[in-house]
């Protein structure tokens, strides 16, 4: 059977994240980030649906890390995994500067993946057909 494209391509980082909610702050790590969403692995569960703002950060070596860039998103699925919980978030209509710094954002896992022999031949995509 063939999968559907995806509209956007996701790049396999480990990103470091924060989920604000409605008086609760969640810290996490991306499993992958795409311009439409990410996945994320959290301590805790998160109701589909639920509007957030996602503070995502690239970890650099000794665990430096960039600025944070505040996205704002919804959950779109939330699935318990041994102690955690894994979480889809689609991203929400963004302003025009925001956008452009997640196409940095983006561009600069683009260019961390092309960089490494591994990743350069095969998409998170296409790894998982």
């Amino acid at each position: 059977m063939d999968r559907p494209q995806r509209q956007h391509p996701r790049y396999a980082h480990e990103a470091a994240i924060t989920l604000l909610t409605p008086g609760q702050e969640i810290s996490g790590r991306t499993r992958n980030v795409s311009r439409g969403g990410l996945c994320a692995t959290l301590p805790e569960e998160l109701a589909i649906g639920t509007e957030i703002q996602i503070d995502i950060q690239l970890v650099f070596e000794n665990e430096h890390r960039s600025e944070a860039l505040r996205l704002p998103a919804r959950i779109a699925w939330c699935t318990s995994i041994d102690d955690s919980h894994q979480i889809g978030a689609q991203f929400l209509p963004l302003d025009a500067e925001t956008s452009e710094y997640l196409t940095m954002f983006l561009r600069y896992l683009d260019d961390e993946d092309t960089s490494r022999a591994k990743h350069a031949s095969v998409s998170v995509d296409d790894r998982f057909r």
